[in-house]
Protein backbone atom coordinates (compact mmCIF):
# COMPACT_ATOMS: atom_id res chain seq x y z
CA UNK A 1 0.00 0.00 0.00
CA UNK A 2 1.10 3.59 -0.60
CA UNK A 3 -0.19 7.12 -0.08
CA UNK A 4 0.41 10.56 -1.51
CA UNK A 5 0.62 11.98 2.02
CA UNK A 6 3.32 11.86 4.68
CA UNK A 7 3.61 13.40 8.13
CA UNK A 8 4.75 17.02 8.18
CA UNK A 9 8.48 17.61 8.52
CA UNK A 10 9.43 17.90 12.16
CA UNK A 11 6.58 15.68 13.34
CA UNK A 12 6.39 11.91 13.74
CA UNK A 13 3.93 9.07 14.22
CA UNK A 14 3.98 7.00 17.40
CA UNK A 15 3.33 3.46 16.17
CA UNK A 16 2.69 0.11 17.89
CA UNK A 17 6.29 -0.84 16.99
CA UNK A 18 9.45 1.24 17.33
CA UNK A 19 10.71 2.57 14.00
CA UNK A 20 13.47 4.76 12.59
CA UNK A 21 12.75 8.06 10.87
CA UNK A 22 14.43 9.41 7.73
CA UNK A 23 17.17 10.97 9.84
CA UNK A 24 18.04 7.67 11.49
CA UNK A 25 16.50 8.56 14.86
CA UNK A 26 14.59 5.80 16.62
CA UNK A 27 11.00 6.63 17.52
CA UNK A 28 9.77 4.70 20.53
CA UNK A 29 6.78 2.38 20.30
CA UNK A 30 3.44 3.40 21.79
CA UNK A 31 3.90 0.86 24.59
CA UNK A 32 7.19 2.56 25.53
CA UNK A 33 5.49 5.96 25.58
CA UNK A 34 2.75 4.56 27.83
CA UNK A 35 5.39 3.08 30.14
CA UNK A 36 7.23 6.40 30.51
CA UNK A 37 4.00 8.35 30.96
CA UNK A 38 2.76 5.84 33.56
CA UNK A 39 6.09 6.13 35.40
CA UNK A 40 5.81 9.92 35.43
CA UNK A 41 2.25 9.70 36.76
CA UNK A 42 3.26 7.25 39.47
CA UNK A 43 6.12 9.49 40.66
CA UNK A 44 3.74 12.47 40.67
CA UNK A 45 1.19 10.51 42.72
CA UNK A 46 3.83 9.59 45.27
CA UNK A 47 4.87 13.24 45.56
CA UNK A 48 1.25 14.45 45.92
CA UNK A 49 1.00 16.28 42.57
CA UNK A 50 -2.29 16.73 40.70
CA UNK A 51 -2.60 16.78 36.90
CA UNK A 52 -3.54 19.88 34.93
CA UNK A 53 -4.32 19.91 31.20
CA UNK A 54 -4.38 23.18 29.28
CA UNK A 55 -5.36 23.79 25.62
CA UNK A 56 -2.73 23.59 22.91
CA UNK A 57 -4.17 26.89 21.60
CA UNK A 58 -3.40 29.96 23.68
CA UNK A 59 -3.53 33.73 23.11
CA UNK A 60 -0.40 34.94 21.34
CA UNK A 61 0.10 37.72 23.89
CA UNK A 62 0.20 35.18 26.74
CA UNK A 63 3.13 33.39 25.14
CA UNK A 64 4.88 36.64 24.19
CA UNK A 65 4.77 37.73 27.81
CA UNK A 66 5.43 34.33 29.31
CA UNK A 67 8.34 33.34 27.08
CA UNK A 68 9.66 36.83 26.36
CA UNK A 69 8.95 39.00 23.34
CA UNK A 70 12.66 39.24 22.44
CA UNK A 71 13.36 35.50 22.54
CA UNK A 72 13.94 33.39 19.44
CA UNK A 73 10.82 31.39 20.31
CA UNK A 74 8.57 34.43 19.96
CA UNK A 75 10.54 36.10 17.17
CA UNK A 76 11.07 33.08 14.93
CA UNK A 77 9.62 29.82 16.24
CA UNK A 78 5.94 30.30 17.06
CA UNK A 79 3.12 28.75 15.06
CA UNK A 80 0.88 31.83 15.27
CA UNK A 81 -2.21 32.77 13.28
CA UNK A 82 -5.20 35.08 13.38
CA UNK A 83 -8.94 34.45 13.19
CA UNK A 84 -11.11 37.55 13.22
CA UNK A 85 -9.80 39.85 15.92
CA UNK A 86 -8.13 37.08 17.90
CA UNK A 87 -4.50 36.03 17.63
CA UNK A 88 -3.70 32.43 18.50
CA UNK A 89 -0.54 30.42 18.98
CA UNK A 90 0.16 26.72 19.31
CA UNK A 91 1.77 26.62 22.73
CA UNK A 92 5.60 26.41 22.56
CA UNK A 93 5.81 25.56 26.28
CA UNK A 94 3.37 24.91 29.13
CA UNK A 95 4.47 26.97 32.14
CA UNK A 96 2.77 30.21 31.06
CA UNK A 97 -0.50 28.37 30.22
CA UNK A 98 -0.46 26.72 33.67
CA UNK A 99 0.02 30.06 35.41
CA UNK A 100 -2.70 31.57 33.21
CA UNK A 101 -5.05 28.76 34.28
CA UNK A 102 -4.05 29.16 37.94
CA UNK A 103 -4.96 32.86 37.84
CA UNK A 104 -8.08 32.51 35.66
CA UNK A 105 -9.65 29.79 37.81
CA UNK A 106 -8.45 31.20 41.18
CA UNK A 107 -6.77 27.95 42.12
CA UNK A 108 -5.21 29.70 45.10
CA UNK A 109 -8.67 29.60 46.69
CA UNK A 110 -8.46 25.80 46.87
CA UNK A 111 -6.16 26.42 49.83
CA UNK A 112 -2.56 25.48 50.41
CA UNK A 113 0.20 25.14 47.85
CA UNK A 114 -0.89 24.05 44.37
CA UNK A 115 1.34 21.19 43.19
CA UNK A 116 0.52 20.59 39.53
CA UNK A 117 1.99 18.38 36.80
CA UNK A 118 1.39 18.09 33.07
CA UNK A 119 2.18 15.88 30.10
CA UNK A 120 1.45 17.09 26.58
CA UNK A 121 2.53 18.29 23.13
CA UNK A 122 4.18 21.63 22.33
CA UNK A 123 4.99 23.26 19.00
CA UNK A 124 7.93 25.29 17.68
CA UNK A 125 8.68 26.21 14.07
CA UNK A 126 12.40 25.51 14.36
CA UNK A 127 14.65 23.56 12.03
CA UNK A 128 14.17 19.87 12.87
CA UNK A 129 17.23 17.97 14.06
CA UNK A 130 18.01 15.09 16.39
CA UNK A 131 15.98 15.56 19.56
CA UNK A 132 14.28 18.70 18.21
CA UNK A 133 10.89 18.56 16.51
CA UNK A 134 8.19 20.98 15.44
CA UNK A 135 5.74 19.00 17.49
CA UNK A 136 7.36 17.66 20.63
CA UNK A 137 6.20 16.54 24.06
CA UNK A 138 6.96 17.78 27.54
CA UNK A 139 6.21 16.74 31.08
CA UNK A 140 6.81 18.98 34.03
CA UNK A 141 5.62 20.37 37.32
CA UNK A 142 4.69 23.77 38.71
CA UNK A 143 4.57 24.45 42.47
CA UNK A 144 2.54 27.60 43.03
CA UNK A 145 2.24 29.46 46.33
CA UNK A 146 5.40 28.36 48.18
CA UNK A 147 8.42 30.66 48.53
CA UNK A 148 10.44 28.35 50.81
CA UNK A 149 13.67 26.64 49.66
CA UNK A 150 12.00 23.28 50.37
CA UNK A 151 9.77 23.84 47.32
CA UNK A 152 12.86 24.35 45.13
CA UNK A 153 14.55 21.23 46.51
CA UNK A 154 11.42 19.09 46.15
CA UNK A 155 11.01 20.23 42.53
CA UNK A 156 14.50 18.96 41.78
CA UNK A 157 13.87 15.79 43.81
CA UNK A 158 10.78 14.99 41.71
CA UNK A 159 12.79 15.29 38.49
CA UNK A 160 15.50 13.02 39.84
CA UNK A 161 12.87 10.54 41.08
CA UNK A 162 11.40 10.23 37.57
CA UNK A 163 14.83 9.52 36.11
CA UNK A 164 15.58 7.00 38.87
CA UNK A 165 12.24 5.23 38.35
CA UNK A 166 13.02 4.89 34.63
CA UNK A 167 16.47 3.46 35.37
CA UNK A 168 18.33 6.48 33.99
CA UNK A 169 21.68 7.27 35.61
CA UNK A 170 24.94 9.05 34.69
CA UNK A 171 23.18 12.40 35.00
CA UNK A 172 24.67 15.82 35.65
CA UNK A 173 22.63 18.38 37.59
CA UNK A 174 23.81 21.98 37.15
CA UNK A 175 22.72 24.47 39.80
CA UNK A 176 22.93 28.22 40.32
CA UNK A 177 21.12 31.14 41.91
CA UNK A 178 19.84 34.19 40.05
CA UNK A 179 19.14 36.20 43.20
CA UNK A 180 16.55 38.97 42.97
CA UNK A 181 15.75 40.97 39.82
CA UNK A 182 17.50 43.96 41.41
CA UNK A 183 20.70 41.97 41.97
CA UNK A 184 20.51 40.62 38.46
CA UNK A 185 20.08 44.09 36.96
CA UNK A 186 23.28 45.21 38.65
CA UNK A 187 25.03 42.09 37.34
CA UNK A 188 23.78 42.67 33.77
CA UNK A 189 25.41 46.10 33.81
CA UNK A 190 28.71 44.62 34.97
CA UNK A 191 28.53 41.88 32.35
CA UNK A 192 27.89 44.41 29.57
CA UNK A 193 30.84 46.51 30.73
CA UNK A 194 33.05 43.41 30.67
CA UNK A 195 31.93 42.25 27.20
CA UNK A 196 31.90 45.61 25.37
CA UNK A 197 35.67 45.52 24.62
CA UNK A 198 35.17 42.06 23.06
CA UNK A 199 32.17 43.06 20.91
CA UNK A 200 34.02 42.65 17.63
CA UNK A 201 35.03 39.10 18.59
CA UNK A 202 31.47 38.01 19.39
CA UNK A 203 29.16 36.25 16.95
CA UNK A 204 26.33 38.18 15.37
CA UNK A 205 23.87 36.49 17.71
CA UNK A 206 25.91 37.40 20.79
CA UNK A 207 26.36 41.00 19.64
CA UNK A 208 22.59 41.27 19.31
CA UNK A 209 22.15 39.78 22.77
CA UNK A 210 24.72 42.16 24.23
CA UNK A 211 22.29 45.01 23.64
CA UNK A 212 18.99 43.25 24.40
CA UNK A 213 19.68 40.39 26.80
CA UNK A 214 23.34 39.94 27.82
CA UNK A 215 22.59 36.99 30.11
CA UNK A 216 21.80 34.85 27.06
CA UNK A 217 25.44 35.16 25.96
CA UNK A 218 26.32 32.94 28.91
CA UNK A 219 24.48 30.12 27.08
CA UNK A 220 26.89 30.25 24.12
CA UNK A 221 28.26 26.97 22.78
CA UNK A 222 31.03 28.72 20.79
CA UNK A 223 34.45 27.83 22.18
CA UNK A 224 36.06 31.26 21.69
CA UNK A 225 33.16 32.98 23.45
CA UNK A 226 33.31 30.51 26.32
CA UNK A 227 37.01 31.35 26.63
CA UNK A 228 36.19 35.08 26.85
CA UNK A 229 33.60 34.38 29.54
CA UNK A 230 36.10 32.57 31.76
CA UNK A 231 37.14 35.90 33.27
CA UNK A 232 33.67 37.45 33.27
CA UNK A 233 32.04 38.51 36.54
CA UNK A 234 29.73 35.90 38.05
CA UNK A 235 26.20 36.48 39.23
CA UNK A 236 26.79 34.96 42.67
CA UNK A 237 29.05 37.92 43.50
CA UNK A 238 26.05 40.25 43.11
CA UNK A 239 23.53 38.17 45.07
CA UNK A 240 22.34 39.62 48.39
CA UNK A 241 22.52 37.83 51.73
CA UNK A 242 18.88 36.72 51.73
CA UNK A 243 19.24 35.05 48.32
CA UNK A 244 22.52 33.43 49.36
CA UNK A 245 20.78 31.95 52.40
CA UNK A 246 17.95 30.65 50.19
CA UNK A 247 20.49 29.07 47.81
CA UNK A 248 22.54 27.54 50.62
CA UNK A 249 19.39 26.03 52.11
CA UNK A 250 18.43 24.48 48.77
CA UNK A 251 21.89 22.95 48.46
CA UNK A 252 21.72 21.65 52.02
CA UNK A 253 18.37 19.98 51.38
CA UNK A 254 19.71 18.34 48.22
CA UNK A 255 22.72 17.15 50.22
CA UNK A 256 20.32 15.63 52.75
CA UNK A 257 18.64 13.69 49.92
CA UNK A 258 21.95 12.55 48.43
CA UNK A 259 21.28 14.46 45.19
CA UNK A 260 24.59 15.29 43.53
CA UNK A 261 24.95 18.61 41.71
CA UNK A 262 27.56 20.86 40.12
CA UNK A 263 27.42 24.60 40.80
CA UNK A 264 27.56 26.49 37.50
CA UNK A 265 27.95 30.29 37.89
CA UNK A 266 27.11 30.78 34.19
CA UNK A 267 23.74 28.99 34.36
CA UNK A 268 21.08 31.70 33.99
CA UNK A 269 17.59 32.49 32.72
CA UNK A 270 17.24 35.52 30.49
CA UNK A 271 13.90 36.92 31.70
CA UNK A 272 13.39 39.22 34.67
CA UNK A 273 10.63 37.20 36.33
CA UNK A 274 13.04 34.32 37.05
CA UNK A 275 14.45 34.54 40.58
CA UNK A 276 16.64 32.57 42.96
CA UNK A 277 17.23 28.88 42.12
CA UNK A 278 17.83 27.73 38.56
CA UNK A 279 18.92 24.28 37.37
CA UNK A 280 19.42 22.03 34.35
CA UNK A 281 19.72 18.26 34.10
CA UNK A 282 22.04 16.83 31.46
CA UNK A 283 22.83 13.38 30.07
CA UNK A 284 26.10 12.77 28.16
CA UNK A 285 24.37 10.39 25.76
CA UNK A 286 22.66 13.35 24.09
CA UNK A 287 25.89 14.85 22.76
CA UNK A 288 26.22 18.61 22.35
CA UNK A 289 22.52 19.19 23.06
CA UNK A 290 22.76 17.41 26.39
CA UNK A 291 19.94 19.06 28.35
CA UNK A 292 17.13 16.74 29.42
CA UNK A 293 15.25 19.22 31.57
CA UNK A 294 15.50 22.68 33.03
CA UNK A 295 13.72 24.71 35.62
CA UNK A 296 13.86 27.10 38.50
CA UNK A 297 11.96 29.71 40.45
CA UNK A 298 9.85 32.32 38.66
CA UNK A 299 8.12 34.38 41.36
CA UNK A 300 7.37 37.33 39.05
CA UNK A 301 5.65 35.52 36.15
CA UNK A 302 2.14 35.85 37.59
CA UNK A 303 2.54 39.65 37.68
CA UNK A 304 3.79 39.65 34.09
CA UNK A 305 0.59 37.80 33.14
CA UNK A 306 -1.63 40.35 34.86
CA UNK A 307 -1.83 39.31 38.51
CA UNK A 308 -2.13 42.18 40.97
CA UNK A 309 0.24 40.36 43.33
CA UNK A 310 3.26 38.08 42.88
CA UNK A 311 2.76 34.32 43.19
CA UNK A 312 5.79 32.36 44.43
CA UNK A 313 6.39 29.58 41.92
CA UNK A 314 8.99 26.99 40.96
CA UNK A 315 8.96 24.18 38.42
CA UNK A 316 10.70 22.28 35.65
CA UNK A 317 9.99 21.09 32.11
CA UNK A 318 11.49 17.97 30.52
CA UNK A 319 11.48 16.94 26.86
CA UNK A 320 10.04 13.48 26.24
CA UNK A 321 11.86 12.95 22.96
CA UNK A 322 15.21 13.78 24.56
CA UNK A 323 14.34 11.50 27.43
CA UNK A 324 13.87 8.60 25.00
CA UNK A 325 17.21 9.43 23.34
CA UNK A 326 18.90 9.28 26.75
CA UNK A 327 17.17 5.99 27.59
CA UNK A 328 18.32 4.53 24.25
CA UNK A 329 21.89 5.78 24.80
CA UNK A 330 21.91 4.17 28.26
CA UNK A 331 20.45 0.88 26.89
CA UNK A 332 17.54 1.07 29.29
CA UNK A 333 14.91 -1.52 28.39
CA UNK A 334 11.34 -0.25 28.39
CA UNK A 335 8.02 -2.07 28.28
CA UNK A 336 7.35 -4.35 25.32
CA UNK A 337 4.15 -4.21 23.30
CA UNK A 338 1.47 -6.02 25.37
CA UNK A 339 0.74 -9.57 24.20
CA UNK A 340 -2.62 -11.38 24.39
CA UNK A 341 -3.36 -13.76 27.23
CA UNK A 342 -5.04 -16.04 24.70
CA UNK A 343 -5.68 -16.22 20.96
CA UNK A 344 -8.98 -17.79 19.83
CA UNK A 345 -8.68 -19.82 16.62
CA UNK A 346 -12.11 -20.80 15.29
CA UNK A 347 -13.01 -23.06 12.33
CA UNK A 348 -16.40 -22.76 10.69
CA UNK A 349 -19.17 -20.19 10.88
CA UNK A 350 -20.77 -21.53 14.06
CA UNK A 351 -17.38 -21.74 15.83
CA UNK A 352 -16.52 -18.23 14.68
CA UNK A 353 -19.74 -16.87 16.20
CA UNK A 354 -19.03 -18.74 19.44
CA UNK A 355 -15.47 -17.42 19.45
CA UNK A 356 -16.68 -13.87 18.86
CA UNK A 357 -19.10 -14.04 21.83
CA UNK A 358 -16.55 -15.74 24.06
CA UNK A 359 -13.88 -13.17 23.26
CA UNK A 360 -16.15 -10.39 24.56
CA UNK A 361 -17.01 -12.39 27.70
CA UNK A 362 -13.36 -13.04 28.48
CA UNK A 363 -12.46 -9.40 27.89
CA UNK A 364 -15.21 -8.37 30.30
CA UNK A 365 -13.36 -10.42 32.93
CA UNK A 366 -10.19 -8.42 32.30
CA UNK A 367 -8.36 -10.80 29.97
CA UNK A 368 -6.43 -9.64 26.90
CA UNK A 369 -7.96 -11.63 24.03
CA UNK A 370 -7.12 -11.74 20.32
CA UNK A 371 -8.98 -13.61 17.59
CA UNK A 372 -9.13 -13.93 13.83
CA UNK A 373 -11.42 -11.59 11.88
CA UNK A 374 -10.69 -12.93 8.38
CA UNK A 375 -11.95 -16.53 8.40
CA UNK A 376 -8.47 -17.92 7.69
CA UNK A 377 -7.30 -21.53 7.93
CA UNK A 378 -6.22 -23.05 11.24
CA UNK A 379 -2.59 -22.99 10.06
CA UNK A 380 -2.84 -19.25 9.28
CA UNK A 381 -4.51 -18.54 12.61
CA UNK A 382 -1.83 -20.43 14.55
CA UNK A 383 0.81 -18.45 12.67
CA UNK A 384 -0.96 -15.23 13.70
CA UNK A 385 -1.08 -16.38 17.33
CA UNK A 386 2.70 -16.91 17.19
CA UNK A 387 3.22 -13.49 15.61
CA UNK A 388 1.31 -11.87 18.47
CA UNK A 389 3.29 -13.94 21.04
CA UNK A 390 0.14 -15.32 22.64
CA UNK A 391 1.16 -17.86 25.33
CA UNK A 392 -2.04 -19.88 24.78
CA UNK A 393 -4.29 -20.52 21.80
CA UNK A 394 -7.87 -21.72 22.24
CA UNK A 395 -8.95 -23.89 19.30
CA UNK A 396 -12.66 -24.19 18.56
CA UNK A 397 -14.26 -26.30 15.83
CA UNK A 398 -17.27 -28.56 15.41
CA UNK A 399 -15.90 -31.26 17.75
CA UNK A 400 -15.22 -28.73 20.51
CA UNK A 401 -18.70 -27.22 20.19
CA UNK A 402 -20.27 -30.67 20.40
CA UNK A 403 -18.19 -31.62 23.45
CA UNK A 404 -18.60 -28.14 25.02
CA UNK A 405 -14.89 -28.13 25.75
CA UNK A 406 -12.17 -26.02 24.11
CA UNK A 407 -8.74 -27.25 23.12
CA UNK A 408 -6.23 -24.92 24.80
CA UNK A 409 -2.68 -25.17 23.46
CA UNK A 410 0.36 -23.87 25.32
CA UNK A 411 2.33 -22.36 22.46
CA UNK A 412 5.84 -22.74 23.87
CA UNK A 413 5.64 -26.41 24.87
CA UNK A 414 2.95 -27.53 22.43
CA UNK A 415 1.01 -29.21 25.25
CA UNK A 416 -2.78 -29.27 24.81
CA UNK A 417 -5.58 -29.52 27.36
CA UNK A 418 -9.34 -29.91 27.04
CA UNK A 419 -11.08 -27.24 29.12
CA UNK A 420 -14.87 -27.26 29.63
CA UNK A 421 -16.60 -24.09 28.46
CA UNK A 422 -17.89 -23.34 31.97
CA UNK A 423 -14.32 -23.45 33.34
CA UNK A 424 -12.60 -21.30 30.69
CA UNK A 425 -12.69 -18.02 32.61
CA UNK A 426 -11.18 -19.55 35.74
CA UNK A 427 -8.59 -21.52 33.76
CA UNK A 428 -7.43 -18.62 31.56
CA UNK A 429 -7.43 -16.14 34.45
CA UNK A 430 -5.18 -18.50 36.40
CA UNK A 431 -2.77 -19.05 33.50
CA UNK A 432 -2.64 -15.30 32.81
CA UNK A 433 -1.69 -14.61 36.42
CA UNK A 434 1.12 -17.18 36.37
CA UNK A 435 2.47 -16.21 32.92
Amino acid sequence: MSTSFQNIKGTFDILPDAHTDDGGTRTAASAEWRHVEATVRDVMRRHNFEEIRTPVLEPTELVARGVGASTDIVQKEMFAFERGDTQYVLRPEITAPVVRSFLQHHLDQRGGVQKLFYIGPCFRAEQPQKGRYRQFHQFGIEVLGADQPRADAETIAVLMAVCDALGLSDLRLRLNTLGTPECREEYVGALQDFLEPYADELSETSRRRLERNPLRILDTKKAHEQEILRDAPTLIDFVNEKSRTHYDTVKGLLDDLGVEYVEDPHLVRGLDYYTETTFELEHPGLGAQSALAGGGRYDRLAEVLGSDAPVPAVGFAAGMERLFLALDAADVELADTPTPDVFIAALGEEAERWGFRTAQALRAEGLHVAHDLMGRSLKAQMKEANRQNAPHTMIIGGNELEAEAATVKEMESGAQEEVPFDGLIEYLTRTAQTA
